[in-house]
């Protein structure tokens, strides 16, 4: 995003192009109800001039009604357009705040995995909710300023200008004092903003890591140390937004105090034109009733400018998401993925982030049908062989492929349509069982929901819950044991029914009688599909098809369980570690 784009004129256009103008027809409406209550200031103000020379002081009493009349008609044409501007004016905020909100989630969750390892969750979810927030608060205050307020001033001083243009000019004499101190002034507004939206964003972090790490905050007796980070940080916001507002405070005060010299100034210019007799009491009311009424409406256009810069600050950080490109994209000619149960190869491939070798020269195949175990030290880059079959992150060399398909020239869609994953840390949401398995499916059938229910074990542990597959599994699936919740993520995965399975530490975190289990249901997932295994316990995969043995980025060895026993290598000492302890 370059410096012309976040001038205050680039980020209008953009907010109109992206998200109002699809809104157009509502907006006109609403535009065209604002002018309509904005022109009731003016009549307002000349029904001054007949409602005094022609009542008060000329004492028509057959204008007392008509005047009345028009008066009422006045306000009761204000009142309808007031109700009916806001009502569509609340609609078109909402649903241009929730496109923004959609198309930023939708963008966030295609950006790459290193954008999320350096961008915490509670700072992405105050980008999501705060800064849109931010922003929300702002298409009324503008739109209004541009419609009502735009045109009760121009009606006002149509009226002022009518009674005498002299008075007018000297009502007016100090706006050029503002110009300089308002530019200042938005420039302060707008830094402070963008300070208070980093500030709130640190907030969001602070929260998301006590409230999702609290089991290690209470045993390791870190409750004050939290609180404490936290009350920092909320000082600091009340100090940036406390400058904040009295920045956008300080424009509606400067235009009090250019009204109150105006006032002074027709006060005594207009007023010996007056006692002269050259002007009428209604000529002075009615412009007098103008002037004042005018003042309003330049406040209020006065603290759009300093909300708006509010708003810019967080416009900012949007449109920084938005223009941000994932690294890993589909290719503009995808080849279509493999059919049937297919083999995974690597070939000479090598990673490193930043500086630091994860990969070096790894090659290994998986044979299709068949159950290949990763196995090794911590840091040995198994998972990151995961992460590259998937495509979470590419190889600076070398080639993986999937069915004699490399995985670069796959849709990314259909690449990771390819694949079922269970994990050690089984990712359940804040929703019923039978949620978290469908995921979103509505086409899964009774009996192959049963199915799948048997074979994940999950049907064992259902009468238990309260209301069966309708028992809420609470946040991160906390109302069910660590069994549990991977016995659920099993029942998912064979109802996704891809032809490659990953398994990545599944049952690592298990006590033996729920590991036992689980280990029957991975035992009946497997069955016909490619399958990729992590472990370091190693009684989990001596059944495997092949093992391979990787340390440092490189394969050391492979082959099955009883053969690299028998080469008393770098596996039969990690048996024989395993078994002593």
């Amino acid at each position: 995003m370059t410096d012309a784009d976040v001038n205050p004129r680039g980020l209008l256009l953009w907010v109109w192009r992206g998200y109002l103008a699809r809104h157009w027809p509502l907006l006109i409406v609403a535009l065209l109800f604002m002018a309509l209550e904005g022109s009731m200031f003016g009549a307002l103000s000349y029904m001054m001039k007949p409602m005094f020379d022609r009542v008060f002081v000329g004492g028509e009493s057959d204008a007392i009604f008509w005047v009345g009349l028009l008066f009422l008609a006045i306000f009761v044409i204000r009142a309808v357009s007031s109700v009916v501007q806001k009502v569509l004016l609340t609609r078109i905020s909402q649903l241009s705040v929730a496109d923004i909100r959609q198309d930023l989630l939708a963008h966030l969750m295609v950006l790459d995995t290193a954008y999320h390892q350096t961008h915490s969750p509670g700072y992405l979810m105050q980008r999501v909710e705060g800064d849109v927030d931010a922003i929300s608060k702002v298409w009324r205050t503008i739109i209004t300023g541009a419609g009502r307020d735009v045109i009760a001033l121009v009606s006002l001083f149509a009226v002022a200008i009518s009674v005498d243009w002299r008075w007018t000019l000297v009502a007016l004499l100090g706006v050029p004092l503002l110009i300089a101190p308002s530019i200042v002034l938005q420039r302060y507004v707008r830094g402070k903003a963008r300070r208070a939206r980093d500030v709130a964003a640190k907030l969001s972090v602070r929260l998301n890591e006590a409230f999702h790490g609290i089991t290690p905050v209470k045993l390791n007796a870190l409750e004050r140390y939290q609180s404490d980070r936290y009350r920092t940080l909320t000082e600091e916001r009340v100090r940036v937004e406390t400058r904040s507002a009295l920045g956008q405070a300080t424009i509606p005060g400067l235009i009090d105090i250019m009204a109150g010299l105006g006032f002074m100034g027709v006060l005594f210019y207009g007023g010996n034109e007056i006692l002269s007799g050259e002007k009428t009491v209604g000529d002075f009311m009615a412009f007098f009733t103008a002037i004042g009424l005018a003042f309003e409406p330049l406040r209020r256009l006065g603290n759009v400018a300093g909300v708006w810069q509010v708003a810019a600050a967080g416009i900012e950080r949007i449109r920084q998401i938005l223009d941000t490109v994932p690294d890993l994209r589909t290719p503009a000619h995808p080849k279509p993925p493999p059919q049937g149960v297919p083999e995974i190869r690597l070939e000479d491939v090598s990673l490193s982030y930043g500086d630091t070798s994860v990969i070096k020269g790894c090659s290994l195949m998986a044979e299709a049908g068949c159950t290949t175990a990763l196995v090794g030290p911590s840091g040995a880059g198994k998972s990151t062989i995961f992460n590259i079959l998937t495509r979470l992150v590419d190889p600076s060399h070398g080639k993986a492929s999937i069915g004699g398909v490399p995985v670069a020239e796959m849709e990314l869609g259909a690449l990771r349509g390819l694949f079922s994953v269970v994990s050690q840390e089984a990712l359940l949401f804040d929703d019923t069982v039978l949620e978290n398995i469908l995921l979103g499916q509505t086409d899964v059938s009774d009996a192959d929901l049963q199915r799948a229910l048997d074979a994940a074990h999950v049907s064992d542990f259902l009468p238990q819950l309260s209301d069966g597959l309708n028992t809420p599994v609470g946040p991160r699936g906390s109302a069910l044991s660590g069994g549990q919740r991977q016995r659920v993520a099993i029942a998912r995965a064979l109802l996704r029914n891809r032809p490659i399975l990953l398994l990545d530490e599944a049952t690592s975190a298990l006590d033996t009688g729920s590991e036992a289990k689980v280990q029957a249901a991975l035992d009946e997932l497997s069955k016909g599909r490619t399958t990729l295994v992590i472990a370091h316990r190693l009684s989990t995969v001596r059944d495997a098809h092949k093992i391979i043995v990787m340390d440092q980025g490189r394969v050391i060895e492979e082959g099955t369980h009883d053969d690299l026993l028998r080469q008393g290598g770098a596996y039969a000492s990690l048996h024989q570690m395993q078994m002593r302890d």
